[in-house]
């Protein structure tokens, strides 16, 4: 499913100046206006949000950010900063919070690093490098190990060269010979090589893998997905039914993630705001109809029936637009 539709494009006569001033205004003096915030910078896109930050300084001399974060507080605060980070440097912020201190999330690498474009992830390592002074590769491989480790290090040292494959197109011809080997190496053999799993799972671009999976279940007569069910588990599984699940539709497999965060007891608002701030430009209308479909409710009405609430609440809302 190449087709994505974003909620977020952004304004047709966007003035950066105005904005900055506007939103001076709404933190200026006793109060804040929290939903003259919550309209414009959920109406403009990312690249807007940045010329408004740019302004905001020239005209103010002072950061835009920081005076945010001054006024806002909680959930709200986290999803109006996420708006306001260019995406990689945000997702570089979650990724490095997902492993520092005890224990990590694998969950968050697995639904930031496995669901991304080659071009993104190489976005992100470079950003990472920038903002933290140490590859991304070799902090994850402090805090992961085994063949999850390996999966993931492959994904991030790996996306240069994926970023140009993907631009060259799709080759057929490999897509049937890594068929053959995915098979050789799961349900073809006594035991699963992961390696395998991993260098192909990790190295091709989403419209190859995209090949790939037909061609399998032709050698097969099962889905790669079947397959991947029955030779693995744990958060390897995870991973690679991450990877797979993209390939074949990535929309469906956030709205899942989104609905998982709003099951049981509980929201997770982390995940929450991260899906549906850093989707909102990318693929979040179609999100939107997956969940529908999923689930025969709309996202819209899942979130604001659950434990969202305030300025928080409308901030998301803006974001996902109309039912």
């Amino acid at each position: 499913m190449s087709h994505r539709e974003p909620t977020v494009v952004g304004v047709a006569n966007f003035n950066a100046a105005e904005d900055a001033a506007a939103l001076r205004a709404a933190m200026k003096g006793f109060g804040t206006d929290e939903q003259a915030i919550i309209d414009i910078l959920t109406s403009r896109s990312n690249a807007q949000r940045q010329a408004i930050a740019q302004a905001f300084t020239h005209e103010y001399g002072r950061d835009l950010i920081d005076d945010l974060k001054s006024e806002l507080g909680g959930n709200f605060e986290d999803v109006i900063v996420a708006l306001m980070l260019p995406p990689e440097q945000y997702l570089c912020k979650e990724l490095h919070h997902c492993m520092e201190g005890a224990g990590t999330d694998e969950e968050t690498l697995v639904e930031i690093l496995c669901t991304r474009t080659k071009k993104e992830i190489a976005d992100i390592v470079q950003a990472y490098e920038d903002m933290y002074s140490r590859p991304l590769a070799e902090h994850m491989c402090s805090e992961t190990s085994g063949d999850f480790r390996r999966l993931l290090t492959l994904i991030v040292t790996s996306a240069h060269q994926g970023a140009r494959d993907e631009e060259a197109g799709v080759d057929p011809a490999r897509a049937q010979e890594c068929a053959q080997q995915l098979y050789d190496a799961g349900e073809g053999k006594w035991g699963t090589d992961e390696e395998v799993f991993n260098k192909i799972l990790a190295h091709e671009s989403f419209a190859q893998l995209r090949l790939i999976f037909e061609e399998y279940k032709s050698i097969s007569g099962r889905t790669i997905e079947q397959a991947i069910k029955s030779e693995v588990d744990g958060e390897l599984k995870e991973a690679y039914t991450a990877i797979v699940e993209c390939v074949e539709n990535a929309a469906a497999w956030f709205a899942q993630r989104l609905h998982a965060a709003m099951d049981g007891a509980g929201t997770s608002d982390k995940v929450l705001i991260r899906i549906i701030a850093a989707r909102s430009e990318i693929d979040l209308g179609s999100i939107k109809q997956e969940y529908e479909r999923l689930y025969d409710k709309t996202l819209l009405s899942d979130i604001s029936q659950g434990e969202t609430s305030g300025d928080y609440k409308r901030a998301l809302v803006a974001l996902i637009g109309p039912a």
